[in-house]
């Protein structure tokens, strides 16, 4: 399947993703996931990051805040909009400390445009992104992201929200990671169940790894209800735990 057709078809089933997180009525209970990713480098805790995603008929919410707690003290927010046909809507990035930035990434006709506004002294300046609107966001940082990346994929084979008797091929994603100002090709190939000791405990995970083309693999680890409560990046002696 060409690329252009499989972001089309994950447009066209977006809609049914965020009920695979948990059966509900989005416009009585609008609240699909929320919770904190811990970062943890070379077991020594430095970071965290807070989320929160919501759902009703005019589509979802993702709003995320990342504060590191080593070293410089950096603060980061971020709001992703999506609307209920699995298009983006709008997505905004501020750097709250140590300086003051923002990046809004935003639909412009048939494309993508990214508005970039740097620490001062710097000049606002604008990049295109020639993507579909269906594109993804995978910034830096935002562990919640990989979460709905993980959903799309899901939702492309495994509609009712069960992984018991889905196909799940080795599939790639154009993404956009504004931060880094670049388009990127994401790949996930799924890796069935394993047993994985959190909290004292062994907890049967299903699990999924994410790979760029120039960086190292991410294993994702995702619980019987799809939320993501762990990752792993072994070259980089990271873990990233939702308690």
């Amino acid at each position: 399947m060409k690329f252009r057709s499989r972001m089309a078809l994950a447009a066209a089933v977006l809609t049914a993703i965020f009920p695979l997180a948990g059966a509900r009525k989005p416009d009585k209970t609008p609240l699909v996931d929320a919770g904190t990713f811990t970062v943890f480098l070379k077991g020594q805790r430095v970071a965290e990051e807070t989320f929160r995603i919501e759902q009703n008929s005019s589509g979802s919410t993702l709003t995320s805040e990342f504060k590191s707690e080593t070293g410089p003290k950096a603060a980061q927010k971020a709001e992703l909009l999506i609307t209920s046909a699995g298009d983006l809507r709008r997505y905004t990035w501020q750097e709250l400390s140590p300086e003051k930035a923002q990046i809004v990434v935003e639909p412009s006709e048939q494309f993508l445009l990214e508005h970039i506004t740097p620490a001062p002294p710097g000049h606002a300046v604008e990049q295109p992104f020639f993507l579909p609107l269906s594109t993804m966001i995978l910034d830096d940082y935002f562990f919640s992201q990989r979460e709905v990346l993980l959903w799309r994929y899901l939702a492309q084979s495994c509609p009712g929200g069960k992984l018991e008797g889905c196909h799940l091929p080795r599939t790639q994603f154009g993404t956009i990671s504004p931060q880094q100002h670049a388009a990127l090709v994401v790949t996930i190939e799924y890796g069935g169940t394993e047993n994985v000791k959190m909290g004292g405990a062994g907890r049967a995970l299903s699990r999924f790894t994410l790979q760029t083309e120039q960086d190292a693999p991410w294993v994702l680890y995702v619980d019987a209800d799809l939320k993501l409560v762990r990752i792993s990046i072994a070259s980089e002696q990271t873990e990233v735990v939702r308690p």
